[in-house]
């Protein structure tokens, strides 16, 4: 094989690691956005939940997204993936492996919404249904040769395939769930529910964002022409536009220099970015990162003024900041890029309204289909399971203890035993 292939397919796979590494990230975030009663029980089920999305995604995912299209809605072949050949070019398996890391970040997004309330047998239902219905599908149309591909839909990364996807998923989820105990008072007043470890959550944020140079750097899928470097610049300065832009504009309205909505703001810029990463000049980075910060700040107290209840601010972060970034490519790519990697060049350039549109429609259309299609499957995993939600005294108890036993930090939690008694003979 050439060394060049060679290489790419060790970068492929490289990026493979750095998505899944994502999970970590995912983990240290949402256990410390949410309470310490919470937290063994959000690790866990992050684990079990990337095990769930692999064998779904092996067995019907990956088929239903690249398999034969079938009327530009989904594809037909490819289940139980085993191809073990090695052409001349990116193996098979190290595509798939690949894929297969964007579905399962793509379920965590959606689980969000989830976070401090659902039981776990929720989690384990959903998760096969998600992953071999809601996903699959959204990323057929986008990337797998469906009815969106075709229109000349740019999506470098998953702006809306991975993260609006996963975000409909929580935002159906947080409806049906409803809001968690002591959010909201009875005159609708919002409580702040803290989380109970700041620093987890900043480093949380930190792990995602290094993962981001395998999500969109490893989608060139080379390294021959040395691109992906290119694609990694516009990661870092949307993530850092997004962090600084949010950071100035909590202090501005809130008087204080807020630490969560300056996370969020890194966050969300890159999930801004995810989209555009390959189609847009390095200062329309900074502005599209930047938007996507500040835009995840408002709309985080949009979403708590009306009752939606989203504790790891799923809705803000992958949601808004993913619809944004997917239309901000039809403004901001350039004629060299759009040439280079699919669609036309975006309004500022010349390029009319046309990619804008398509933008839009994919947007609008990925979107509902996500959200509809997850509240129906909720409701149908709640029909099986009998209730989404666990009780309120579980709820107070904490899910760490009623849905698993024990706590995530017994010593924190459990009274310990008096070692005096031993001394004493007592």
């Amino acid at each position: 094989m050439d060394p060049i292939v060679l290489l790419d397919n060790l970068w492929v796979m490289i990026g493979f690691i750095l998505v899944i590494l994502m999970q970590g990230g995912f983990i240290l975030l949402e256990a410390g956005s949410t309470r310490m009663k919470n937290a063994g029980h959000i690790a866990g089920k992050t684990i079990f939940t990337l095990g769930i999305s692999s064998l779904v995604f092996w067995a019907v995912g990956y088929g239903f997204i690249y398999g034969n299209d079938v009327g530009g809605i989904i594809g037909l072949s490819n289940f139980f993936y085993g191809d073990a050949s090695t052409a001349d070019g990116l193996t098979p398996a190290v595509d798939f492996i690949f894929q297969l890391a964007f579905a399962a970040i793509a379920l965590t997004i959606a689980f969000g919404g989830f976070a401090e309330r659902a039981k776990l047998a929720a989690y384990v239902v959903f998760a096969i249904l998600f992953s071999a219905i809601v996903y699959p599908i959204v990323a057929h149309w986008i990337w797998g040769g469906g009815w969106i591909s075709g229109l000349g839909k740019q999506d470098f990364a998953g702006s809306t395939v991975v993260h609006l996807t996963g975000a409909m998923g929580a935002l159906a989820a947080t409806i049906l769930l409803k809001p968690r105990i002591g959010k909201y008072n009875k005159d609708g007043s919002v409580n702040n529910l803290p989380g109970h470890n700041q620093v987890f959550t900043a480093l949380g944020v930190l792990l995602l964002w290094v993962g981001w140079f395998g999500f969109n750097g490893a989608s060139t899928f080379g390294v021959a022409d040395g691109f992906f470097g290119y694609v990694s610049m516009n990661t870092q300065l949307a993530a850092a536009a997004g962090a600084f832009a949010a950071l100035l504009i909590a202090w501005a309205v809130l008087g204080k220099a807020d630490v969560p909505s300056m996370l969020n703001g890194a966050l969300a810029g890159l999930v801004a970015i995810t989209a555009s990463c390959a189609f847009v000049a390095p200062w329309a980075s900074v502005v599209i990162g930047a938007i996507g910060g500040m835009l995840c700040f408002f709309s985080v107290r949009f979403f708590e003024k009306r009752n939606i209840d989203d504790p790891i601010f799923a809705l803000s972060v992958h949601g808004m900041a993913g619809a944004w970034g997917t239309i901000s490519t039809g403004f901001f790519a350039t004629p060299q890029l759009a040439e280079m990697n699919g669609g036309r060049a975006g309004l500022f350039y010349g390029g009319g309204l046309t990619q804008l549109g398509v933008q839009i429609i994919s947007v609008v259309a990925c979107g509902l289909f996500a959200f509809i299609a997850s509240y129906i499957l909720l409701l149908i995993t709640k029909s099986i399971i009998g209730g989404l939600r666990v009780s309120e005294e579980e709820e107070i108890m904490g899910l760490d203890m009623s849905e698993h036993g024990a706590y995530g930090y017994p010593e924190n939690v459990q009274p310990t035993l008096d070692n005096s008694s031993e001394r004493t003979g007592a």
